[in-house]
């Protein structure tokens, strides 16, 4: 199974006062995107709160997901650890639960080399020989990033076929597309992503698109026939979203944006707080312009 175009990152509702994961809430916005054209799913990424989740709510999430899509697009969770045998022990139970890939992020607490680095990525790839897997690039949220000459030594792994790149450094994909030819790049919500679609990127893993798949799955529709003008009058409508999100918060804007839409879907996760009304308010304003 090979991935491109759009992967909304799902949010993850879940019930405050008891922890529940909002299985209806979640299996409407599946059905929802789906309905919507985007090509894959990924579950438990940055817009998705992972870091706030429990290991049995992370895998409930995954569970449902999988269920809801019910093999119409693939779905690709993150795995996002500290130590590996904990990201080992996610890969394989996302994969028991029907999980299509996943995307593979390093978090750091204490200082790693870059043979340590190397080496989180390659046992967990071993772990799961079946399973693709998209490395993801994230410093600024989890203090490892996988420069240019890193990332072609992990692309020889067999499963390791894509790569999602997160610095905002979009000259660092060009590098790795030249010096990784066998690698598949996704945009991430940091890049413009029509930029790295026309560098030869293949999709766009992004919150927004949880809010307003229907625009993202046109962009890259017209951006797939090579229609780069028309593309981007919708990246510019689409780009006001992203300066939303950067000023208030990517998870808390994607919840308020889905509850504006009808999704009960609740407020970021604790200790996180629900956006003010003002940013409210802008996040509407800047839907309505996109749409």
């Amino acid at each position: 199974m090979s991935f491109r175009g759009i992967f909304p990152y799902l949010v993850s509702p879940v019930d405050p006062a008891t922890g529940a994961v909002r299985e209806a809430v979640l299996r409407r916005l599946v059905e929802h995107l789906v309905a919507a054209g985007v090509h894959g799913l990924s579950p438990l990424g940055s817009t998705g709160e992972s870091p706030y989740l429990n290991g049995e709510q992370r895998a409930e999430i995954v569970r449902v997901t999988v269920a809801a899509a019910g093999g119409r697009v693939p779905v690709v969770p993150g795995v996002a650890a500290f130590a590996t045998q904990d990201a080992i022990d996610q890969a394989r139970r996302y994969v028991a639960a029907g999980a299509d890939g996943i995307v593979l992020i390093l978090q750091q607490y204490f200082p790693l080399s870059r043979a340590a680095v190397a080496g989180f990525f390659r046992d967990v790839a071993a772990a799961v020989p079946s399973c693709p897997i998209v490395l993801y690039s994230n410093p600024r949220l989890a203090g490892v990033g996988l420069p240019a000459d890193l990332v072609a030594e992990l692309a020889e792994i067999p499963n390791v076929q894509y790569f999602k790149e997160a610095s905002g450094q979009t000259g660092e994909i060009l590098t790795v597309l030249n010096r990784s030819p066998r690698i598949k790049v996704f945009s991430a919500s940091a890049h413009i992503p029509l930029t790295v679609l026309q560098l030869g990127g293949v999709g766009w893993m992004a919150g927004p698109a949880c809010l307003l798949p229907r625009a993202c799955v046109a962009l890259y529709d017209l951006a797939a026939a090579g229609e780069w003008e028309r593309a981007m009058v919708v990246q510019r409508r689409l780009w006001r979203v992203n300066e939303i999100f950067s000023k208030h918060g990517l998870a808390a804007c994607v919840k308020a944006g889905l509850e504006l839409q009808g999704f009960e879907v609740g407020p970021p996760l604790a200790p996180q707080l629900p956006l003010p009304e003002a940013a409210v308010a802008e996040i509407a304003e800047a839907l309505r312009a996109a749409s």
